[in-house]
């Protein structure tokens, strides 16, 4: 077994167990493989070994990775997710490159990626940033603001929310998280939404625990980059 597979199998039976332990099935929780910085060559064993959800922060960084087509060599089911901070400018590109935007967290973005999804023809399935974090460099749409930005989702007609993303704080152990994964997931309830993307390497199985249905996982499964 070569140590991608490895990895992947590790990752697996961790988010398994994670579910397991609270009672959900294993089969609910998707993994996103957050690919920054990882070399397009040193995808393909992580795709062979399972992995069909690739994770980006850096839009031009993914263009030059996965433009024109790039992505679907790969596999002809791999999904790209657009999972930094998205600036205005570099909507449409994204729009154009990437099969879901987890982080929307304003109005102005949602009509920015509205108007090009529409002129692109290609709807966008979306999930809702919140920020659950007081860090200042977290970002995110407020808690208090989400019910009247969802409230205004049915003016944004080639967007789907789908569901919250949340980051929680770096914490010295993941229970620390814990908190703030229960905060957002609360939120989530509330908003009867799908898809609950929470927890990275250092803390996802805490995340699965409190209730996500997605987690994001970079150096889980490709060890520590620069």
């Amino acid at each position: 077994m070569d140590a991608s597979q490895e990895r992947f199998n590790q990752v697996v039976e961790r988010i398994q167990r994670a579910a397991r332990r609270s009672g959900r099935d294993p089969q609910k929780i998707a993994l996103v493989a957050v690919s920054k910085l990882v070399p397009f060559d040193r995808l393909a064993p992580f795709i062979h070994a399972g992995v069909r959800t690739l994770g980006e922060n850096r839009v031009q960084e993914a263009i030059a990775k996965f433009g024109e087509g790039q992505a679907k060599t790969l596999h002809p089911d791999i999904q790209l997710h657009f999972i930094g901070r998205l600036q205005g400018n570099k909507a449409r590109k994204a729009a154009a490159l990437f099969d879901m935007v987890q982080s929307l967290d304003s109005a102005d973005l949602a009509e920015d990626l509205n108007r090009h999804a529409r002129e692109l023809k290609r709807p966008m399935p979306c999930l809702v940033e919140v920020k659950i974090s007081s860090e200042a460099a977290k970002t995110g749409l407020p808690p208090e603001e989400l019910s009247d930005f969802l409230a205004r989702a049915a003016g944004w007609p080639f967007l789907t929310i789908k569901g919250l993303m949340g980051i929680a704080p770096q914490t010295d152990t993941p229970e620390r998280a814990r908190p703030f994964f229960a905060k957002l997931r609360r939120l989530f309830e509330d908003a009867k939404l799908d898809v609950l993307s929470m927890g990275m390497s250092g803390d996802f199985e805490a995340a699965i625990e409190e209730g996500s249905t997605m987690v994001r996982l970079g150096t889980a499964l490709f060890g520590a980059r620069a």
